[in-house]
């Protein structure tokens, strides 16, 4: 007879016997994947290749008859336990390390309702796909700037797009949730039932449940005016400066996003993004200021779908890379960081590693920051610091790099951080847990406790629950 050895929440191991581990996959629709499978490996690996961990099961779920089995069996043996949804995770806490991952992948249908200029789409969809099934009837929601993103993570954390200039946070549109929580209940949570949870799920990250499906608010979005202006990094300095002037008095039309970048001939460049969401023919007024600066090393502003504007950044974050992050909220962009970047970038030791702002928009910065989990509404900009690099054995030089810049900006910092963005650091003192929902953290604890009081859902950014 075979056993498992598999990771429990109180950081040991207990051993499952494999009369449960058929029990256990006999309740599934969907299949069990246990290492050495044929399907293991390619079941276990996510977007970030630095991520290389080795779950004990797989739970392929193939709706919520299945994540309700798979929250029980964890619960009943006090299970290390991840959720995967889209896989689009630099950190990997969506794959347990020797624990059990609930695997939502083949939960992704969207059903749009164009009437009410509503969505329900599953937990495991991607917004490449939500994005396709949405626009068909020239609707969309705030989603990210990568199509590969999963929409759980995202909007659960929170939820930066390039539509938060008009219509918020991804979490900002968010209507309702179905959700399993660590009772193996499903539960709606709205503003009109279980408030409590609708409130901790719009920024509270993974710490409630397994969001089985997303409801979204939708809005006409058809052809935009977007794209990028790209400068040589020795115009870097007046670039930014030029970013933070035309990012700190756009209208609710444009949302906008900055990076210094090697393009793919190996030209350092310092880059503007934009997306305008008026009519096109307004558009060419808002770009006007970008182009200020002379003779850029090129002006791909142009009308695009929606769809199109969600692939901008493929070339600089594609999947396979090793990958590493730490990130900022800043409300300003004194030359002083400026300096700092500038200086870093030039000193990366590899050459697909970038520091990119992303401008929460002006619609995100109106929410009042009680009104959803997520609090930073007085940030400007979320800056990510991203390593990115090909070969394994260079990670140590990498992560430094980025940790190195990470402490040189936080003068210069809100001292908040994005849940999204946290990194691995999550599992220390909780400093950069509490950071990252501030004033909100106290009652993020309470419903942690009234939902999860015995913290299963803890491989996350996790939130405490109170005492």
């Amino acid at each position: 007879m075979r056993e498992w050895q598999v990771a429990t929440i109180t950081g040991g191991n207990t051993v499952l016997s494999e009369t449960e581990v058929t029990e256990f996959w006999a309740s599934l629709q969907g299949e069990l994947i246990l290492p050495g499978d044929p399907t293991y490996d390619a079941a276990r690996r996510i977007w970030n290749a630095n991520i290389d961990k080795q779950p004990a099961l797989i739970a392929c779920c193939m709706g919520v008859a299945d994540v309700r089995q798979a929250v029980d069996f964890a619960r009943s043996h006090q299970l290390l336990v991840s959720v995967r949804g889209g896989g689009h995770s630099f950190p990997g806490t969506c794959v347990a390390a020797h624990g059990l991952v609930i695997d939502l992948t083949q939960m992704h249908s969207v059903r749009v309702d164009p009437g009410r200029r509503t969505v329900r789409a599953e937990g495991g969809t991607k917004w490449g796909h939500f994005d396709h099934e949405t626009q068909a009837f020239g609707l969309a929601s705030t989603g990210g700037t990568n199509p590969d993103t999963g929409i759980g993570g995202l909007t659960l954390g929170g939820g930066i797009g390039w539509l938060g200039g008009k219509h918020g946070l991804a979490c900002d549109n968010l209507l309702s949730v179905d959700i399993v929580t660590a009772d193996g209940q499903l539960r709606t949570a709205s503003a009109a039932e279980n408030a409590d949870l609708f409130w901790a799920v719009r920024g509270g990250g993974g710490n409630f449940g397994v969001v089985t499906s997303f409801e979204y608010q939708l809005h006409p979005v058809g052809d935009l005016l977007a794209g990028l202006i790209l400068y040589p990094l020795a115009q870097a300095k007046d670039v930014l400066r030029l970013y933070h002037e035309y990012s700190s008095s756009v209208p609710d039309e444009v949302s906008t996003a900055a990076a210094l970048l090697n393009l793919s001939d190996g030209t350092p460049a310092a880059a503007i993004g934009v997306c305008y969401t008026g009519a096109l023919s307004e558009g060419e007024k808002a770009m006007h200021p970008l182009r200020k600066l002379g003779t850029p090393l090129g002006d791909h502003i142009a009308p695009m779908s929606y769809g199109a504007v969600q692939h901008l950044f493929d070339d600089a974050f594609p999947e396979g890379n090793q990958y590493y992050e730490k990130a900022h909220f800043l409300r300003d962009l004194p030359d002083g960081a400026i300096d700092v970047l500038i200086e870093h970038f030039q000193n990366a030791p590899s050459p697909l590693s970038l520091p990119a702002f992303q401008q929460l928009g002006n619609a995100a910065n109106r929410v009042a920051p009680d009104a959803t989990a997520f609090g930073h509404r007085d940030a400007r900009y979320n800056l990510i610091l991203v390593a990115a690099w090909t070969e394994r054995r260079n990670t140590e030089v990498n992560v430094t790099w980025t940790r190195e810049l990470w402490e040189a900006l936080r003068p210069y910092a809100t001292g908040g951080v994005y849940v999204n963005n946290i990194g691995r650091e999550a599992d220390g003192d909780g400093a950069l847990i509490r950071a990252a929902y501030g004033a909100n953290y106290e009652r993020l604890a309470a419903i942690k406790h009234t939902y999860d009081s015995a913290n299963l859902f803890r491989h996350n950014q996790n939130i405490k629950p109170a005492a």
